[in-house]
Order: C-alpha cells, then sequence, then structure tokens
C-alpha cells in the first residue's frame, strides 16, 4: 500500500515526464487497483493478483473506500442528505454512500501545493465512505450540490488505513491465502504491521 501524494500520476510511466508510481514504488509488475486522480491524494493498494485487484476495485464487491474531502464553503444539511442518498450526475445516479462533517483532521500531512484559499469563503471537512468509485466521483458529487472539493484524501481501502503511512512512502502488506515472500517497507524503523490490519478487505 503506497500513500499517494498529489500530482502524482497512478501509472508507471509518462511520456510528458510527470512524476508516476516508478519514482516511489520499485517492485516491478505491480498494478494499482483502483485510481486517484493526479491531485487527489491517500491510499493505492497495488498488487500483481488479479483477483485480488478485482476484489479491491470492482464495485460489485461493494468494498468501502473511505474519504477525507475539503470543501469550499459550509455544506447543509439538506446538501449532506443528497449526497448520502444519491447524486443525478447525468451520466449516473450515486449509490446511497455515507458522509458526515468532520473537524479537521489533525493527521495529516500539508499538502504541496497548498489549496486555494479564499478570505470570504469558509471551508470545512467531510468524511465521505463509497462503495463505488467512478471517475472523479466524489468532487462531482460535491460541485454538484454547491460545495466543490478543494482537497481528496482517500484514507482507507477495507481495513486497510494511511495510519503512521507518510505521502511518498510505502509498505509491503502480506494477505491471508497468499504465499508468504519477502517483506519490503522503505520506512526506517518501523513495524511492518503499524497502522494495519494484515487481513483481506472485508468484503460486506
Amino acid at each position: 500500500m503506497f500513500n499517494k501524494p498529489c500530482g502524482v500520476l497512478t501509472q508507471f510511466s509518462d511520456s510528458d515526464g510527470r512524476l508516476t508510481l516508478a519514482d516511489f514504488i520499485p517492485i516491478p509488475n505491480v498494478y494499482a487497483a483502483g485510481r486517484l486522480d493526479a491531485d487527489a491524494e491517500g491510499l493505492l493498494v497495488l498488487t500483481d493478483d488479479g483477483g485480488l485487484q478485482a476484489r479491491i476495485a470492482d464495485p460489485r464487491h461493494k468494498l468501502a473506500k473511505l474519504y477525507r474531502v475539503q470543501v469550499e464553503g459550509l455544506p447543509t444539511d439538506a446538501a449532506l442528505q443528497q449526497l448520502a442518498t444519491g447524486v443525478d450526475l447525468g451520466d449516473f445516479l450515486t449509490r446511497p454512500c455515507r458522509v458526515r462533517r468532520i473537524g479537521e483532521p489533525v493527521d495529516i500531512w500539508a499538502r504541496n501545493p497548498p489549496i486555494r484559499y479564499r478570505a470570504a469563503i469558509p471551508t470545512s471537512w467531510l468524511e465521505v465512505i463509497l462503495q463505488e468509485g467512478k471517475n472523479r466521483q466524489v468532487k462531482r458529487m460535491t460541485a454538484r450540490v454547491g460545495f466543490p472539493t478543494l482537497r481528496l484524501i482517500r484514507w482507507a481501502v477495507g481495513d486497510w488505513t494511511l495510519e503512521g503511512l507518510a505521502p511518498g512512502q510505502w509498505r509491503e502488506l502480506e494477505v491471508s491465502g497468499q504465499p508468504v515472500g519477502k517483506r519490503r517497507v522503505n520506512l526506517p524503523n518501523v513495524a511492518g504491521s503499524r497502522g494495519v490490519n494484515n487481513t483481506p478487505p472485508i468484503l460486506k
């Protein structure tokens, strides 16, 4: 699992010389199970197991993904209800999800580059839990209800979280039922299990 920084593409090559996963992850033949936009941040799970990739990325498995979302403005109860029950984005209607207001997270890092601030417009944070993940879905949802996304962090995929993992760092996980190989981690003096449960995501 990898904490993708803002500005990194969810791919291993780019003809324009932009940062990609190859600039951070030296393990060959792994692929991201799901994507994040270049300006989004947070948890990517990479694997060479096609079955596990499908379990994580395919919406039919309804694996929960938790996002911390900084939006422009102060979302109303009506806006939160609309997000929770489903938003018509024109090309599809989003599935019901869980959404709630949260305080500014104390365990996140400064973004580079920082988000834009407008002195006359406050910002606020939401926690959004989806069991699907279409292209730019969270950003489109919040914009449709009138509160554009300024910063998007995927914090958890199933039981796996970013706790203890700084931007640009990765940790190799043991997955139940998979061969036990050499554990690799690019964090000095950090136990391999810190911040995660080394079990497969719970599929409901």
